[in-house]
């Protein structure tokens, strides 16, 4: 088996002093091989796939030691563009790496650029999408796709320009469970190919099976260096010691009867009442649910597969879906969807949206006054992002933008408030904190919680709301 990447005694800091440094690494990837690298928030498996991609040194600044070579070619002196039919990359958040408005064309793209002939662009793009199993996506508005489609076009993107080495930094971050097995299936067909394939993530279990190697690494440093096998067969208290997340929750809701239940023995006297709650897009229905009692002040999961229609939901529970007519009962009175918008406050699954200050806390008191000030910086202390306050919020790292928000959302004192998929890019520790915060909420505000992620159900739910075809 040849070396398809090699790091001898690589050290490297960012010029601006982000976390994610390395120190001393020590790595041979042979080809073929799928490897992952976890470890908790800034440990440093983001940087060493930039190290693999060339946008270290080539792109992000910094101090950098130590040799590196990917197929033979030593990163410093090999350009980036030259870099792109060699290894392949696949962003945490796949918009990010787009360049056309189609399908199609985004397929092309890669292939174009590196000035191949127009007939085999052609075939390579038939081949990738024969290959992927993805003709219902051809031609289509890239504006128009969900987040597990639009992952499965930018692996597209990427297979088609027929990479040796493919790094995945965080590729599940923005997906739900059917979008996860989806993407679990590219890579299985790239490891029958012969690909070389490098992850780096926070979630686990999924890549169960198709890892041959496992990197655990904590402050820069390689600590832990096994076989698939070997790492995937950990309790999970071992894993969640070493600072990783479970490869497996305890129970999957989504395999629960539909409906609303309680997980836990809280007792809530009062509810708000849902009426109405239906809504469409053109001729097809989304969301039909004409009547539906919440426990007020609960802290509510809602769980549902790919197109089960929560998003739609939570949305008219916000008064944020236009064309909605249903009405929200709150102890006996009745709130229209504008009504709705004031009671209530959305942190979005691509918070990016909804960032807007200068600092971390200039955005969390954004709408307060200088009172709340030491309130903010105890929730930012909570949510270990406290050293941050005074970053620009779109310089943090993706679970720091996620926790930036959320902060946003418990500083502005609504009666509702909704998460989507906020655990997203979060470490173990980081997911716990979230957790635990966010069950202190309990009986203070109605709390909906997004989520396919069972761990954070299970810390911090009372109850679960599962929607299956619009309906409850």
């Amino acid at each position: 088996m040849t070396d398809a990447a090699i790091l001898k005694n690589v050290s490297f800091r960012y010029a601006n002093g982000d976390t994610g440094a390395l120190d001393h690494i020590d790595l041979t990837i042979k080809q073929g091989e799928c490897i992952l690298l976890c470890g908790a928030s800034g440990c440093g498996k983001t940087t060493i796939t930039r190290l693999l991609n060339g946008l270290i040194p080539h792109y992000f600044e910094g101090e950098l030691q130590g040799e590196i070579a990917v197929s033979g070619r030593n990163i410093r002196d090999t350009p980036i563009e030259e870099l792109a039919g060699t290894v392949g990359s696949v962003f945490q958040n796949p918009r990010s790496q787009f360049f056309c408005v189609d399908t199609t064309a985004e397929i092309a793209f890669g292939c174009e650029n590196m000035g191949l002939p127009e007939n085999e662009i052609a075939d390579r793009v038939r081949q990738t999408v024969s290959d992927m199993y993805i003709e219902k996506l051809m031609n289509r508005s890239i504006f128009n796709l969900s987040g597990g489609e639009k992952q499965k076009i930018a692996c597209a993107s990427v297979s088609a320009m027929l990479p040796e080495l493919i790094v995945l930094d965080e590729p599940t971050s923005n997906l739900d469970l059917d979008a996860i097995e989806e993407l679990r299936e590219i890579i299985a067909i790239w490891k029958a190919q012969g690909k070389t394939i490098v992850i780096a993530e926070h979630r686990l279990g999924w890549l169960q099976g198709l890892c041959d190697r496992v990197l655990v690494l904590e402050n820069g440093k390689i600590q832990r260096n096994v076989t698939g096998t070997e790492f995937f067969s950990m309790p999970a208290q071992q894993l969640h010691d070493i600072g990783l997340r479970a490869t497996t929750a305890h129970t999957n809701y989504l395999e629960s009867k539909t409906g609303l239940f309680p997980i836990t023995n809280c007792d809530f006297a009062e509810t708000l009442t849902l009426e109405n709650f239906i809504c469409g897009y053109g001729k097809q229905e989304a969301l039909h649910i004409e009547y539906l009692e919440l426990p007020k002040g609960a802290v509510i999961a809602v769980v549902g597969h790919n197109g089960a229609g929560k998003s739609t939901f939570t949305k008219c529970l916000c008064g944020l879906q236009k064309g909605f007519k249903g009405r929200v009962s709150i102890n006996g009175k009745q709130y229209r969807p504008k009504d709705m918008m004031k009671l209530s406050y959305m942190v979005m699954q691509d918070v990016n949206h909804q960032l807007f200050a200068e600092s971390v806390i200039d955005e969390v008191m954004l709408g307060t006054d200088k009172t709340a000030e030491k309130k903010a910086l105890e929730l930012l202390k909570k949510l270990d992002i406290s050293e941050y306050k005074d970053r620009h919020p779109m310089s943090l790292s993706g679970g720091q933008k996620q926790r930036t928000a959320i902060a946003s959302a418990i500083l502005a004192g609504k009666q509702i408030l909704v998460f989507d998929e906020p655990t997203s890019g979060l470490d173990h520790r980081s997911m716990k904190s979230t957790a635990k915060l966010l069950s202190t909420l309990q009986y203070q505000c109605t709390v909906l919680i997004v989520t396919h992620d069972m761990e954070l159900i299970e810390r911090c739910c009372t109850h679960i709301l599962h929607i299956e075809n619009g309906g409850i």
